[in-house]
C-alpha cells in the first residue's frame, strides 16, 4: 500500500485572507465595511478563531471577487489537515501506550 504525502504545514484560511488583504492594501475594517459585518469577525477569522462558514464564505466572495467554493474548499482542506494531525497524534499516542 503506498502512503499519501501530506504537507507538514498548511495555511489557515485566514492567513490566506490576510494575505489578500494586504495585497489589496485593506485594512479588516475595510474588508468589515465592505461586507456590512463587524470588524471582529473578519479578526477571528484571520486569527483561526472563527471557521468560514458558507453564509461568509459567500460574502467573501462578493467582497473579494473569488467564488464561494474557493473559500468553503481552504477552510475544509484546512480541517481535513487538522483531524488528520490529530488522528495520527492519537494512533502514536496509542501505539506508544502498549
Amino acid at each position: 500500500m503506498s502512503q499519501k504525502l501530506t504537507p507538514a504545514r498548511v495555511s489557515t484560511p485566514g492567513k490566506i485572507l490576510c494575505r489578500e488583504l494586504e495585497a489589496r492594501g485593506w485594512t479588516q475594517k475595510d474588508l468589515a465595511e465592505i461586507m456590512g459585518c463587524p470588524v471582529q469577525t473578519i479578526n477571528e477569522i484571520i486569527r483561526g478563531n472563527k471557521q468560514i462558514t458558507p453564509e461568509t464564505a459567500i460574502e467573501l466572495s462578493q467582497a473579494l471577487g473569488t467564488s464561494p467554493e474557493f473559500w468553503t474548499n481552504l477552510e475544509t482542506k484546512y480541517r481535513l489537515h487538522l483531524a488528520g494531525k490529530e488522528k495520527k497524534e492519537q494512533d502514536i499516542a496509542r501505539k506508544l501506550d502498549w
